[in-house]
Formats: structure tokens, C-alpha cells, sequence
């Protein structure tokens, strides 16, 4: 799947007033059951269980080889699972053939490790790359909405730089915009706080709810970033040797007793309990940019 596979290509309509509220909406947007996967004799994924509501932040966190990237690939169709079910919107993407599944990936945005920018092409090309892709409009048409999309994040008059001209947290908002284009009812982003400093990271916290609230997006979060989980989660999942082996609003787990999430807690250095979520500072939207 591109960066940038979402729903229906159309122009963007801008940022909706706000997220839906996942308590009222009834089935959950993303629901998982009794998820397997095996590569030959070897199992990756074991019973594993997840709801996400329409509108929230869910943090799948784990160490490295805990099965987190093969759940990322089951959830958005580009790897099949062994057994269980994968519901998105009621619909059971394991039972989906590939044009099915195609279609499923549009409800799809995704925002890469790294950011994932073209190095050769300027944001304005960089953004517009999905739309010139996916849609019919004119050039034209496409750079306005780019622009409109750059606004919308606090990224104005820098459709000509280059990412090498954008520091680490203006990278993430223009992968961001990227993903948004095609207008997704989810944003899947993987490990979106690494290699940042820890301001950057928090930074890029504040761009997730921000996303969230705007464009009424559900979120979910591959990451091993337990501070900015505990800040901005909606619910927590804690994935090791390829189970879920606690689960829960960053308030439950913290006051519960699971063992493996108190060592997962204390070895990640993050404090023992939810921390205040401040807005750094510097707006990363107004960084100076190198000349």
C-alpha cells in the first residue's frame, strides 16, 4: 500500500468540526477477534483481541520482534491472517478478496517511520503525489488543495522546500498532510515519534489529537513510546511474543496489576502514573527554516 491509500478520491472538503464520539457510535471502527498468524511452524500473532472506537487514539506498543509490524500489515489488508476476524466498519476484511480489499485500504491513510518523503520531489509534489494518482483533477485543482491541506497543519508557504529543507516535526506534519488527502476515516502511524527528540516527539503528540479533533479521524499507533502513549491514548495495548497481554485506558493499566505492563512501564522510563499533556512552546508550524 502507498503512504497515502484512503477513502474515495475527491477534493478535500477541510477539516470537519470535530471527532465523532466513539461511546455513541455504536459497533466499534476497528475490531479485532481471536487473530492468528503463522509464517510455516512459526507463530507471530496468538489470540489476539482488540476494539477501537470510532474517533479514538489506540497505542499498540511492544518491544521489537513483538508482532506489532504484522499487525499493522493484517489491519490494513496487506498481509492475510491466519484465522480469526478483522472488522473494519462491520465488514470482515479476512473474508475480502484483492479488489475488495483495494477498496477497504482507500478508508486507509498512512504515515510511515521516518516520514517516508520523496527527497527529490518538493512538499507541494510530495503532497499532491496521491491525488495526481488517484483522482482526475486538474493540476491546478490538486495545488490548491495542497495548499489547503498545508494551512489546515500549520504549514504555510512551504510548498517549494525540499525535506531536507524541514526539521524532524515539520517532516511528520507534511507526511501527515500527505496521508490526509484522499480523506481517510483512519490514520495508521507507525512509530511516529522515532529518532525525535523528546520535544519533537511531544510535538508530534499534539499533532496526532490535533488530527483527530480537525478531520474526525480514528487513530491508531504502532509505537515503543510509552510517555507519549500514556499523554495521548485513548486505550493501550500491550503486545508481547505476539499477544495482547494487557489492555485498557492509560488510567486502568497504571492503577491495575498487571506485572508485564509495570515492567513494560518502568523499563521505558515513563513515570508510574498519566502525565500532564502540555503544549510545547515552540510551535513547530513556525520553526525557522534553513535558506
Amino acid at each position: 500500500m502507498s503512504a497515502d491509500q484512503s477513502t474515495e478520491p475527491g477534493p478535500s472538503r477541510g477539516p470537519k468540526k470535530g471527532a465523532p464520539n466513539a461511546e455513541k457510535s455504536g459497533e466499534p471502527h476497528i475490531q479485532v477477534s481471536a487473530l492468528t498468524k503463522s509464517f510455516g511452524d512459526t507463530k507471530v500473532l496468538t489470540d489476539v483481541n482488540m476494539k477501537i472506537g470510532k474517533g479514538h487514539i489506540a497505542v499498540i506498543i511492544g518491544g521489537s520482534g513483538a508482532g506489532k509490524t504484522t499487525l499493522l500489515r493484517i489491519l490494513i489488508g496487506l498481509e492475510r491472517a491466519t484465522s480469526g476476524e478483522v472488522l473494519i466498519s462491520g465488514q470482515d476484511i479476512t473474508q475480502m478478496n484483492d479488489r475488495q480489499l483495494n477498496e477497504m485500504r482507500r478508508k486507509f491513510g498512512m504515515v510511515f517511520q521516518y516520514s517516508a518523503l520523496l527527497d527529490s520531489m518538493n512538499v507541494m509534489d510530495n503532497v499532491a503525489f496521491p491525488m495526481r494518482e488517484h483522482t482526475k483533477l486538474k493540476d491546478k485543482e490538486i495545488q490548491a488543495e495542497v495548499t489547503k491541506k498545508l494551512n489546515s497543519l500549520g504549514l504555510k508557504d512551504i510548498e517549494s522546500r525540499f525535506p531536507s529543507q524541514l526539521s524532524g516535526g515539520m517532516r511528520k506534519r507534511v507526511a501527515l498532510a500527505r496521508a490526509l488527502m484522499l480523506e481517510p476515516e483512519i490514520i495508521v502511524y507507525d512509530e511516529p515519534t522515532s529518532g525525535l527528540d523528546p520535544v519533537t516527539s511531544r510535538m508530534v503528540d499534539d499533532l496526532i489529537v490535533e488530527t483527530r479533533k480537525n478531520f474526525g479521524v480514528t487513530s491508531v499507533i504502532i509505537s515503543h513510546d510509552m510517555v507519549g502513549a500514556l499523554q495521548i491514548a485513548d486505550e493501550i495495548y500491550l503486545l508481547s511474543k505476539g499477544a495482547i497481554v494487557a489492555a485498557g485506558s492509560p488510567q486502568e493499566l497504571i492503577a491495575g496489576d498487571n506485572e508485564l505492563f509495570h515492567q513494560f512501564l518502568k523499563s521505558s522510563g515513563a513515570p508510574e502514573q498519566v502525565p500532564p499533556h502540555e503544549k510545547p512552546k515552540q510551535a513547530d508550524a513556525v520553526e525557522s527554516l534553513p535558506t
